[in-house]
């Protein structure tokens, strides 16, 4: 495999709602291992979809996981701290392009979701997983410190509890998950699908200028201090009432009916 279209399986209007796009990661017999040629696939993607009109992306895996994380097998042929140096920064630019990208994006998480998956998990800006989920930054089981994971991680779970996943690369359930922060929802694994239908449906119908300036300013303010925050918060709300979808929904609440989007 090392073609976009058979590692990465893209569906217009999934889960049966308009606006929907999902990227599922092809690679079942390796647990969808995040090797060179799938981080490319997957960027590749999500940045074509990041110029489209779509309005949520789902991101889920193939066969028995989500993601077991890096290719350790292909890691472990080239060992120079050039290609490592490299392969860390290809897989980081892949999770920066899911914050950057207009969409919400929301994980669909089942099986496993270690190391890296974990990273993939904590980096979209939604999760709904299976009550069979099990989530996890192992690396240190195997000597390596799960550095680039830890960053999403300690953004989405309190300090200590991410600290003690990454220091004991022990795994949590995926309800604990839900405690923690990680994911938001938690489903049944035959309801699973609707409970993601459900979330992407209710994203699908908001004005897709609304939710993109809301993303994009999001995560700018949760980087900057709180006056410099209010600051961009305010700028980014005086412009989107500037817009016809703000300009129709308030009119719309004022005559009491249903806006016209």
């Amino acid at each position: 495999m090392s073609d976009t279209e058979t590692l990465v399986c893209v569906e217009h209007d999934a889960y049966g709602v308009g606006g929907a796009v999902s990227v599922t990661m092809n690679r079942p017999n390796a647990f969808n291992a995040l090797s060179e040629s799938m981080l490319d696939a997957l960027d590749t993607e999500l940045n074509r979809i990041a110029e489209s009109d779509a309005r949520v992306v789902v991101i889920a895996g193939a066969g028995r996981a989500f993601c077991a994380g890096h290719d350790l097998k292909e890691m472990r042929a080239t060992p120079s701290l050039v290609y490592y140096r490299a392969l860390f920064a290809q897989c980081s630019r892949m999770m920066m392009t899911i914050q950057r990208m207009p969409q919400p994006v929301i994980a669909r998480v089942h099986g496993i979701a270690t190391a890296a998956g974990c990273q993939l998990v904590a980096m979209c800006d939604l999760a709904v997983a299976s009550d069979e989920a099990r989530f996890a930054v192992s690396g240190v089981n195997l000597g390596l410190f799960c550095a680039t994971p830890s960053v999403p991680l300690s953004r989405n779970v309190s300090r200590k509890a991410a600290f003690e996943m990454l220091v004991t690369g022990d795994f949590i359930d995926a309800h604990t998950a839900c405690e923690r922060g990680l994911v938001n929802r938690v489903a049944s694994a035959n309801e699973l699908d609707d409970a993601v239908r459900v979330l992407a449906a209710s994203i699908a119908r908001k004005p897709r200028e609304a939710v993109a300036a809301g993303k994009r300013l999001f995560y700018r303010q949760l980087e900057t201090g709180i006056e410099a925050a209010y600051a961009l918060a305010a700028e980014t709300m005086a412009c989107n009432m500037m817009d016809d979808s703000a300009l129709e929904g308030t009119q719309a609440f004022i005559e009491k009916r249903p806006p016209r989007w």
